[in-house]
């Protein structure tokens, strides 16, 4: 491995059960959430592995990672693998992601009148779907 190549993460069942449960459920899910999926499925993942491997996951980019009301972190495998952002329901946990040009805009305009340059930035937008807003 030469300077600056990062490991490759290795392939467990574990990595492979926590993936898939998050690319499954299309919600953002937290570390607790997850352990818990699993054991009902019998997997025996403790919650330790279950922590780590959101961290790897979300060190290399394969998920997204949000802090919810309550400050829990929150991880989701998005379908785009490009920059995005999230709505996101506070009640069902759904969460639909949005392109915005006008974010992107905004953005760059609020750093640049205050003398940055803008290297990356996040944006979400919390509520109730229209499901959970009907109820």
């Amino acid at each position: 491995m030469t300077t600056g190549e990062r490991k490759q993460p290795r392939a467990t069942k574990q990595r492979a059960a926590i993936a898939g449960l998050l690319e499954r459920s299309g919600a953002f899910k937290s570390a607790q959430e997850l352990h818990d999926m699993l054991r009902l499925q019998g997997a025996g993942v403790g919650l330790a592995t279950v922590y780590r491997t959101l961290q790897s996951l979300a060190e290399t980019g394969e998920v997204d990672v949000l802090r919810n009301d309550a400050g829990e972190v929150i991880y989701k495998k998005c379908a785009s693998d490009h920059h995005h952002h999230h709505l996101v329901c506070t009640h069902c946990g759904i969460s639909v992601e949005v392109e915005s040009d006008e974010v992107e805009r905004w953005a760059e305009g609020v750093a640049r009148r205050h003398g940055f340059t803008a290297s990356r930035h996040s944006a979400e937008v919390f509520g109730h779907c229209g499901t959970c807003s009907s109820l």
